[in-house]
């Protein structure tokens, strides 16, 4: 899953530490979620989402898949 979670943060001024207390997770896992390498449990979404006043099909989308060949 992509998403622009480290931009949000930035032009916030947050560091990843202060977004992982607001969020009530590790930095580690802060980390892990912007650069794509865990997806957040729902409810850890629904959180990052309302911290930024966003929705949460406004911070992450679907990594894009590679096209499959047409049937036939």
């Amino acid at each position: 899953m992509q998403n622009d979670l480290a931009e949000r943060r930035a032009r916030l001024g947050w560091s990843q530490a202060v977004l992982a207390e607001r969020l009530g997770v590790s930095r580690q896992t802060v980390i892990s979620i912007e650069r794509g390498r865990f997806d957040p449990s729902l409810p850890l979404a629904f959180r990052i989402a309302a911290l930024f006043g966003a929705r949460i099909d406004e911070i992450f989308t679907p990594a894009e898949e590679p096209a499959s060949a047409p049937p036939g």
